[in-house]
């Protein structure tokens, strides 16, 4: 397989875990590529385990749990999850809301764990979604435990507003960013999605810097104000926890994470 062939192969699965299930049609206008290029890869990728289509009526493409277990043994990732799992299921436990994982993705969040509430009204990230720093209670988190250089680069590029209340304006996002600093831990209201309020306390290494963020997630009839407090103490509470056993580890670097 030529070095293109490898590279389109990457993209084509990065696209489709971006925006799963998809077409051979929208894949391939998101890589600004031929279809036919597209299929031969997805063939390939099908070929491998990496991919599915559906057998609906749009056929539609999707990576399967075999290239999610690939990617989740990735170091930071799996090594995260396996010490996070007991802190969050005491911390989903106390809470009765939905608790997230996240590690760094580039300029972003991904999604590698979630424990679900009993409720059936509840906040839902699928997993492996990529969350924005900006938008989102792990995201505040992780950028509130970041240096202030790290912090200026990142609301120097493009904050896109992705719900109603999403902060755009680099001034109003420092400004929950130092708010979180102060209080120990975030708060999302309604930022990433209309309904859905989170609180989120960043995971650091022993020498302090963001490995990953683990947040509370829940229905803003739910999540409200009174509660603040007691959910930003126990996720951050959590989240030192977790930061300590991966101390205990000593767990290394996090991949490429500028701060």
């Amino acid at each position: 397989m030529s070095t293109q062939s490898v590279v389109t192969a990457i993209k084509v699965i990065e696209t489709i875990s971006l925006h799963q299930p998809i077409g051979l049609s929208d894949i391939a206008k998101q890589l600004d590529s031929s279809k036919a290029t597209v299929l031969r890869m997805l063939s390939t990728l099908k070929e491998l385990n990496w991919v599915a289509q559906s057998e609906s009526r749009d056929a539609a493409w999707s990576l399967t749990i075999h290239a999610y277990a690939v990617t989740a043994r990735a170091s930071i990732g799996a090594n995260l999850r396996d010490v996070a799992i007991g802190p969050m299921n005491g911390l989903q436990l106390d809470t009765q809301e939905t608790v997230h994982l996240c590690v760094p993705d580039g300029d972003a969040l991904v999604v590698v764990e979630r424990l679900d509430t009993p409720h059936v009204l509840r906040a839902f990230l699928a997993l492996g979604t990529q969350i924005p720093l900006h938008a989102s209670a792990t995201g505040l988190a992780f950028l509130a435990a970041s240096s202030d250089a790290y912090v200026h680069d990142i609301l120097g590029g493009s904050l896109e507003k992705v719900s109603d209340q999403t902060k755009t304006q680099p001034s109003s996002v420092w400004q929950l960013i130092r708010e979180s600093r102060e209080r120990g831990y975030s708060i999302n209201a309604e930022g990433l999605s209309s309904g859905i309020t989170s609180v989120g306390a960043a995971i650091v290494s022993s020498a302090g810097k963001p490995l990953g963020c683990v947040s509370i997630s829940g229905p803003s009839s739910r999540i409200v104000a009174a509660k603040f407090e007691d959910y930003g103490t126990a996720v951050a509470r959590t989240a030192r926890e977790i930061s300590d056993l991966l101390g205990q580890r000593s767990l290394g670097g996090a991949g490429r994470v500028r701060h």
